[in-house]
């Protein structure tokens, strides 16, 4: 059983301020619903990216993830336990329990730790004060109470070990639905560890099918569901035949009971049996997985797009990403956040997200896209976002009007088998806010293009390209001196750069060059590209991270010699995203997790990963940083995690400081006062009303610095009022503050 940390903060003997990170967030796309359960006038769904309930009454959402301390990410199966308490089983083995009257989750990992090849949870039914936990390996019994497992049934009579169990019915005996046929219990048999205490059944007593997926009684009669239909057993012969032969050979994935009623679940239908008439009740294109009945709402789907109510016609699922695919990630001037979706078939669109709501710009939204196959995106610094298409072009979204750029309005060229089908996978401003343009594979062998402010288009081959293979071009950024990095991934595969040297149409002064492996680089196969504060170049690959550190030699030299360094910290680390904070700290995102580096690269401040956080995922896929209020966002194939660090852009002048708590109550040292409002590299000095010094403190340089309570000499402070004195490093500019502190 464990709690998740809402707040980590991480002390180094090297640092003067702590890292604090906190106010953790999971955003996920909820609408793939595996199971749901009602109970009284509220909705409790699992899906692929967590749960949510969803009261009937007050019409409200309530989501949970790993921020809110459910651990388990792909869940499959939820009940409510005897005494009110919602169950999750998770494909890898997790079973979290949450309590509403302490609001709390607790997780059960014995499943989790075990040494089963295959964990996953497939189903619960509860009596008393058991759960009975369908599994991949067999069913567990667990004490709702204590969380105990006191038994568990892995060999049902003549049936493998460990196989699959799908569905479990209780009755009078236990009926189980597995891979290998139904099993049954024998009557008057207690030890149900026991093989021989099971009948089991499969193709030789009449089963059409040993994949059965669920489990039910109907009128006294036992029916067994497969991917060939419905099956009733005749108890006389103990053999199974067909119970309703139109569905023979249709896959039923669920049947539920109701009013002496059966309703039949398919992949996109939902049948209803009375007196003997098969009833097609509901069809769709939707892929459905589960279904329940509420005594308010009636039928209940699970499907692929939230909870259907055939009742009242409605759907329900809690606004959040429209997928969980984050290619990429840009933070806009107003710190809205934009991603793209993917390329080819699996892109759905343009996401945003204003912090409160998840918006999608799609082809039914908006008629105007060409496609839902946006790849690439960009925040430029004047408020647009530029946002790269996967054979259409680019689009400009500015405020509400979007427009398209493709190849019947611009001189782009698409790849060299169809000059129509553009690629366009990065973009950037320079100093004089001309929009460059990445071409993924120009058949023209343009592989840059920029547009003026005044709309004018040039066009840009590469020079260092001319003379070989290039292909799929990525990862484009520009540094301080207008010079643009970005690799190549088929064919040659490298690092380019390239400086027009601000005369767009004389090539004879540009520079470019190619840089590989023998020119000191640890892999050519390059993953990320960022500039950080100092124009330094830091590029990540499958073997960690180099940094070009005099890059303003390529403007002035024909031939420069640029100084290539390799990052040792990160040296046995494959490299998935890089972005740079205010403080010129780097977020290194691996598959192994997230890595917060020093600005030199020098020291590694924190590692954060699915165990010691509430990340989603080891493997990141995508970052992006809010300068303005050093939240970082973090993307991952299971959804989108945010989290606020003290790491936040300085203002440009002293407007007064806001310091808190106040009072501040210190008793062991382990309490932080917030100073917020600083200039850049401000130093701060804590002294008494009497004007004697107590404490002079380094600030990480951004807007936010703390105070541990303790003088100079490590004691801590006595109670009082403290002064708080801010300043540049000349004393130049100078504000102060107030703090109550209260010695405990």
């Amino acid at each position: 059983m464990k709690k998740i940390i809402f707040s980590l903060i991480i002390f180094s003997s090297l640092q003067i301020f702590p890292q604090i990170f906190s106010n953790w967030k999971n955003y996920s796309d909820m609408k793939s619903i595996r199971s749901i359960v009602t109970s009284g006038n509220e909705l409790w769904a699992a899906s692929t990216g967590g749960v949510f309930s969803y009261n009937f009454t007050s019409s409200e959402y309530r989501t949970f993830s790993k921020a809110e301390g459910l651990f388990g990410t792909n869940i499959n199966a939820v009940t409510i336990d005897s005494y009110g308490k919602i169950w999750f089983g998770s494909a890898n083995g997790l079973i979290d329990v949450y309590n509403p009257e302490t609001n709390s989750f607790s997780t059960i990992r014995d499943i989790f730790n075990s040494d089963k090849t295959n964990k996953g949870i497939n189903s619960f039914k509860v009596k008393g004060d058991t759960i009975f936990a369908a599994t991949d390996y067999g069913i567990s019994l667990i004490d709702s109470k204590s969380f105990f497992f006191y038994d568990t049934y892995f060999k049902f009579g003549t049936f493998s070990s460990n196989i699959k169990v799908s569905k479990i019915y209780l009755g009078n005996l236990i009926y189980v639905a597995t891979e290998s046929g139904v099993a049954v219990q024998k009557p008057g048999t207690t030890n149900l560890s026991a093989p021989e205490s099971w009948n089991v059944y499969n193709l030789s007593n009449g089963l059409p099918s040993l994949r059965i997926s669920d489990i039910t009684i109907f009128g006294e009669k036992l029916l067994a569901a497969s991917d060939k239909g419905v099956s009733v057993f005749d108890e006389t012969n103990s053999t199974w035949s067909s119970f309703i032969p139109s569905l023979n050979n249709t896959s039923i994935l669920n049947m539920i009971v109701v009013q002496e009623k059966l309703y039949l679940l398919t992949q996109n239908k939902v049948f209803e049996y009375s007196n003997s008439t098969l009833n097609e009740l509901y069809s769709s294109s939707l892929e459905f997985k589960n279904l329940s009945y509420s005594t308010d709402k009636g039928l209940l789907i699970a499907s692929s797009n939230g909870v259907l109510s055939l009742n009242d016609n409605k759907t329900y699922f809690p606004n959040g990403p429209f997928v969980n695919q984050f290619p990429q990630l840009a933070v806009d001037v107003n710190g809205v956040l934009w991603t793209s979706t993917g390329n080819d078939v699996t892109g759905k669109g343009i996401q945003k997200f204003d912090g409160n709501v998840w918006s999608i710009y799609n082809t039914t939204e908006n008629p105007e896209l060409p496609s839902n196959s946006f790849y690439s995106i960009y925040a430029a610094p004047d408020g647009k976002v530029f946002s790269g298409n996967w054979g259409k072009g680019f689009v400009k979204i500015d405020g509400n009007k979007i427009t398209r750029f493709d190849a019947s309005n611009t001189p782009i060229v698409g790849i060299p088998q169809d000059g129509n089908f553009v690629v366009i996978s990065g973009f950037g401003y320079d100093s004089k806010n001309n929009l460059w343009i990445l071409n993924y594979d120009a058949g023209d062998k343009n592989n840059l293009a920029m547009l003026t402010p005044d709309s004018s288009w040039f066009l840009f081959q590469i020079p260092a390209q001319q003379n070989i293979v290039v292909s799929k071009n990525v990862n484009l950024v520009i540094d301080q001196y207008d010079t643009k990095w970005f690799n190549s991934l088929g064919n040659t595969v490298a690092l380019f750069y390239f400086n027009e040297n601000k005369t767009y149409q004389n090539p004879n002064d540009d520079k470019s060059g190619i840089i590989t492996t023998s020119n000191g680089l640890n892999s050519s196969d390059i993953t990320a590209i960022q500039i950080d504060k100092r124009g330094d170049v830091w590029i990540g690959s499958n073997r960690g991270v180099n940094i070009i550190t005099n890059t303003s030699t390529i403007v002035n030299n024909t031939n420069p010699q640029l100084r290539i360094t390799s990052v040792f910290a990160l040296r046995q680390q494959s490299i998935t995203a890089i972005a740079v904070d205010p403080l010129n700290q780097k977020w290194i995102g691996t598959n192994e997790g997230l890595v917060l580096v020093s600005s030199d690269g020098l020291r590694v401040i924190a590692n954060l990963n699915s165990k010691n956080s509430p990340l989603l995922d080891d493997r990141i896929e995508s970052l992006a940083i809010d300068e303005k209020t050093g939240k970082v966002f973090v993307g991952t194939k299971f959804g989108l995690n945010t989290f606020e660090t003290p790491s936040i852009k300085p203002v440009d002048s002293f407007s007064g400081l806001s310091i808190y708590p106040s009072p501040f109550v210190i008793s062991d040292g382990s309490q932080l006062v917030t100073i917020d409002g600083l200039i850049k590299d401000s130093e701060i000095k804590i002294i008494t009303v009497s004007g004697k010094l107590v404490r002079k403190l380094e600030t990480p340089g951004g807007r936010v610095a703390y105070w541990d309570g303790r003088d100079d000499d490590g004691n801590l402070v006595n109670s009082g009022i403290y002064i708080v004195v801010a300043s540049d490093r000349e004393a130049n500019s100078v504000e102060t503050g107030k703090i109550a502190v209260l010695r405990k």
